[in-house]
């Protein structure tokens, strides 16, 4: 984690515990830095106007100013469930850091009696996947996160490492359209310059993802183009309540 993704997971940490503290040593093996550089990230966090005070003592630490948190939520029993499954099911997509993030501010707001009964029903919830999640090997793991969550918000052309199903690799560059999740893969769905057509890319078969800074005009993707010849592709915005929301804020 670079020291700017570090220092605005410093403040969702103390947000999420808010106002309760957390301690330096805390902190710096959540985050597995030294001590003295999460004190150097709180004081340059100070000194940047975010509200964080340290209380002294034994059980003392960092605290983020009660104002600065966001209010309890009124989730139900049921609507938590079906966030907290919802989130769980992105656990090996690539938006899993953001959805684990997400889950943990949830849970920071909910009401005791209805995370208790909500934790206790999740625990009777399981997802079934085509097998055992395969680990990313090491030198994967700190470019496939950051690049490919926001390959889509950016929509900047990626430069990518990528090993086919034979374990060929070959360097490509690329104009991200949209993601497809099947079990636990997901694929990037994007315009290959060099084939000059559109082409899946399976997220765990990407090795290194660097955005080139360049940001061309989106291109549209149909649910045609991609020619399925199995399953259903749903769309996750097909529902009549969420176009209906989308028009009306497109309207107003």
């Amino acid at each position: 984690m670079n020291r700017t993704d570090r220092l605005y997971a410093l403040v969702e940490e103390l947000r999420a515990v808010a106002p309760r503290p957390r301690s330096a040593r805390w902190l710096a093996d959540r985050f597995e830095v030294s001590s003295r550089t999460i004190e150097r990230d709180l004081s340059a966090l100070q000194q940047s106007g975010v509200p964080i005070w340290a209380e002294p003592g034994r059980t003392g630490g960092y605290c983020l100013d009660a104002s600065h948190t966001l209010a309890p939520l009124g989730f139900t029993v049921d609507e938590a469930l079906a966030v907290s499954i919802s989130l769980e099911m992105l656990a090996t997509s690539p938006f899993r850091e953001a959805a684990s993030s997400a889950l943990r501010k949830v849970v920071a707001v909910m009401n005791d009696r209805h995370l208790a009964e909500t934790v206790e029903l999740s625990a009777r919830v399981h997802l079934l996947t085509d097998g055992p999640v395969a680990e990313l090997p090491e030198e994967r793991a700190p470019a496939l996160v950051p690049e490919l969550a926001s390959a889509l918000r950016t929509g900047q052309v990626l430069r990518i490492s990528y090993a086919d199903k034979n374990g060929e690799r070959s360097t490509r560059e690329i104009e991200p359209m949209g993601w497809v999740g099947r079990g636990q893969h997901w694929y990037l769905i994007a315009w290959s310059r060099d084939r000059e057509a559109i082409r899946a890319f399976r997220g765990d078969r990407i090795a290194r993802a660097e955005p080139t800074g360049e940001t061309p005009a989106r291109r549209i993707l149909n649910a045609s183009d991609l020619d399925i010849s199995f399953g259903e592709l749903r769309s996750i915005t097909t529902s009549e309540k969420t176009t209906s929301q989308t028009t009306s804020r497109t309207s107003t």
